[in-house]
């Protein structure tokens, strides 16, 4: 039993371009361009330090109900729908920066093109997985999350290139939404097709173990507070350690760079050794990207954390959502959406913590200390899952 279409015969290639695009829609255009717009707003808009950890948060805030949306949703034609909306939200989400500069806009800007960044990550990557499975190819992600470190590139490349143009900050924006369009129509042409409708005959799937989730759950809770502290800290610590302007975007766009090529070869290594040891191996680099600049600061250390950063939570990202969407075939957005929510609220609570050790012991070592430790945790938790979910 089909929906009123028929599917439409897309390729591999076309289903990971349609959503590298989404994602560099909802992530890049309605939420990482955010990070260096700021200066230019703080500049020329008149945006104050509150109002900007404000914006920040509440983009969080849209992202973490768009998680819990996500985890409740039944029904894939719903979440199909949500999907496509979401991808509309971040182009309009976008726009609505540039539209107006009042406070209130830039928050409920920030709140949608969170939500929409919950859609392009759990919703479309749920899709894509369903589709690689109904279609007998590999359950794996790297390709569509690709999209994530590309997203990186994208906003770092355009906020470079906007430097010698002298535009303005509604004219940036309106750069910004202009390269959204695009994304948009080429991710909603090549969307892949909600699932069937299951018929009624079909034996439910087995559960997940609760001890399963649990790990899994807790592991990425870990990682969030890793990816989190390393995104708020990479691009400022190189830039002390350089003392220089232009290499902030530069750190941000190796980091893009290495994400993108990193989620793509952990699939491979995947393949070969489990999907489960790629994480644990991940996250162990991903510790020493965070005690490298904290044990030896110099430019070059704070460089090669940023490369190993970027390279690494891509892989754990999309890893982990493929082992936790293969568990659950029957609604794999469902388990990939509660792993999200908790490193959704990693990411809420991660920069926040991290301040006060800053504040209260007035250097950032001891921070980078334990976010390496929590890490290296992370990656001991899977010990005893490593022999469950072989390559492929």
């Amino acid at each position: 039993m089909h929906h009123n279409a028929p599917e439409r015969s897309l390729a591999r290639w076309q289903v990971f371009v349609g959503g590298m695009c989404a994602l560099g829609l909802t992530l890049g255009m309605a939420r990482f361009a955010y990070t260096p717009m700021l200066p230019v707003m703080q500049r020329e808009a008149g945006l104050g330090v509150v109002l900007a950890g404000w914006l920040a948060t509440v983009n969080y805030l849209g992202y973490i109900s768009g998680a819990l949306l996500a985890s409740w949703i039944e029904s894939p034609m719903v979440r199909y729908r949500c999907y496509v909306w979401g991808l509309v939200l971040g182009a309009l989400s976008t726009a609505a920066m540039a539209l107006s500069s009042e406070p209130w806009v830039w928050l409920l800007s920030r709140y949608l093109g969170g939500l929409s960044g919950a859609a392009g990550m759990l919703l479309g990557s749920g899709l894509v997985l369903g589709w690689l499975m109904r279609h007998g190819h590999r359950a794996e992600l790297g390709g569509y999350f690709t999209g994530a470190g590309l997203s990186i590139v994208l906003t770092g490349l355009m906020a470079l290139a906007f430097v010698p143009l002298h535009w303005t900050w509604v004219q940036q924006w309106w750069g910004y939404t202009a390269v959204g369009g695009i994304l948009l129509a080429v991710a909603l042409f090549f969307r892949p097709d909600p699932p069937p409708i299951a018929a009624a005959n079909t034996a439910p799937p087995a559960p997940i173990s609760s001890a399963w989730l649990w790990r899994m759950v807790v592991m990425y809770f870990l990682a969030g507070v890793g990816f989190a502290v390393s995104a708020t800290y990479t691009v400022a610590m190189v830039v002390r350690a350089a003392g220089m302007g232009a290499q902030g975007p530069i750190a941000w766009i190796l980091v893009g760079v290495f994400g993108s090529i990193g989620a793509v070869v952990w699939d491979r290594i995947g393949r070969k050794y489990g999907q489960i040891k790629v994480i644990m191996v991940a996250l162990a680099l991903q510790s020493l990207s965070v005690l490298l600049p904290a044990l030896s600061p110099s430019l070059w250390s704070t460089l090669v954390a940023a490369i190993l950063f970027g390279s690494t939570f891509s892989g754990i990202v999309a890893t982990s959502l493929a082992v936790a969407g293969k568990m659950s075939p029957s609604n794999p957005g469902k388990t990939m959406a509660r792993l999200t929510l908790a490193y959704g609220v990693a990411q809420v609570l991660a920069p926040a913590a991290t301040a006060s050790v800053i504040a209260s012991t007035g250097r950032d070592t001891w921070a980078l200390v334990v976010t390496g430790l929590l890490l290296l945790i992370g990656s001991g938790l899977l010990w005893p899952l490593r022999e469950r979910t072989g390559g492929g």
